[in-house]
């Protein structure tokens, strides 16, 4: 009998130790902020520490004496900002795993009460259903590199000028239809301005703007010829600037495992609403890179015009081709079809699973 008893003993302490070991782990949630951070510690499975708050230049030294104290894994999750990823590389290089995720509402009850404090506590826990194996408790982001990153940060910088150019421009449109002018298109070029027929004191006010949008065509002109030489050779149509836009925010093809991931990254997929025997399709999920997104419906009508062989365009003729006797709901959906196809397309090409030539697309 006692032999039995130290027997069950035995083997019951053997799995809780293999228990604490699984759950020893240290998990951090933290809610990003420019001057501190909020910070919510979980230690194995016992329920999380209250909030601490620190300043962004003590957390560092904080988080490597926690590292330096602990016997297992310690894990950290924030959500992606307007902060980018330095906390993120940061950490890692301390030896800590982290994560960063999509931001979305942590509130899951409704309880329509939101504090830092709270938000780091519902991340920590997702955190810890997500290391115990639950992968759908965060939508993690890839974290790119520091060159990917300033790869991209180039063509995002021409996105910003063109749209401070066309504000600047809208603004003297606005000011010559406010009094009466019929506006003239480009009105701040040199072959424009100097002929506007505007009296004397608009001319000074679009005079002030003139130079800045001068000098903002310029800086766009740089940058676009720029991105152009760094473009590989691409079938007719493509764009050389288009297709820049797209490898580089990308990052690397080959982290998709398949063609639904290569679509549903894009957030050109359309959004479904299913229950029981009913199932309704609504418009695209736009759950992806608005940029990406924005370069293949650009890219795929250009190939509706460059490439008529391409498959996905042949497919849609009736509907994109010229005068076609379509809605332009019906020539939204149809180029959105294009533009998913494409992304697949262009996975597919530089990951060299198919040539330009096998889909339809000449040079």
């Amino acid at each position: 009998m006692n032999k039995c008893l130290h027997t069950e003993l035995s083997s019951h302490e053997g799995t809780r130790g293999q228990f604490n070991v699984r759950t020893g782990a240290i998990k951090l949630g933290i809610d990003v902020h420019q001057e501190y951070y909020v910070v919510v510690v979980q230690e194995g499975g016992s329920n999380p520490k209250p909030p601490q708050r620190f300043r962004k230049e003590a957390f560092l030294p904080w988080a490597a004496k926690l590292q330096a104290k602990s016997h297992g894994p310690i894990y950290a999750v924030y959500e992606a900002c307007g902060f980018g990823f330095g906390l993120q590389r940061e950490l890692t290089a301390l030896g800590i795993k982290c994560h960063v995720v999509c931001p979305q509402k942590l509130d899951e009850q409704n309880r329509r009460v939101k504090t830092d404090g709270l938000d780091a506590k519902a991340l920590c826990l997702r955190l810890d259903r997500f290391v115990q194996g639950t992968r759908d408790a965060l939508a993690v982001v890839r974290v790119p590199s520091e060159e990917e990153e300033q790869l991209r940060a180039i063509h995002r910088q021409r996105e910003q000028l063109v749209k401070a150019r066309k504000v600047l421009e809208a603004q003297g449109r606005s000011l010559m239809v406010n009094h009466g002018i019929e506006p003239v298109k480009n009105w701040w070029k040199a072959r424009n301005f100097a002929p506007l027929p505007v009296p004397e004191w608009m001319q000074q006010l679009l005079g002030n703007s003139q130079p800045i949008l001068i000098a903002l065509q310029q800086k766009i002109s740089a940058l676009t010829l720029q991105l152009q030489l760094a473009a590989a050779p691409q079938p007719r149509g493509l764009g050389l600037l288009s297709s820049v836009v797209i490898d580089r925010e990308i990052g690397h093809w080959d982290r998709f495992k398949n063609r639904r991931r290569v679509g549903s990254y894009t957030g050109l997929c359309p959004g479904e609403y299913s229950s029981g025997n009913t199932r309704r399709q609504s418009c695209v999920t736009k759950h992806g890179n608005p940029r990406l997104r924005a370069a293949l419906v650009e890219a795929a009508w250009r190939l509706v015009r460059f490439q008529p062989n391409y498959k996905p365009v042949v497919q849609w003729k009736a509907t994109l081709c010229k005068g076609a006797l379509a809605t332009g709901a019906a020539r939204k959906k149809a180029i959105v079809a294009v533009a998913r196809q494409l992304a697949v397309d262009l996975w597919r090409i530089r990951t060299g699973r198919v040539t330009p030539e096998q889909l339809g697309l000449i040079n």
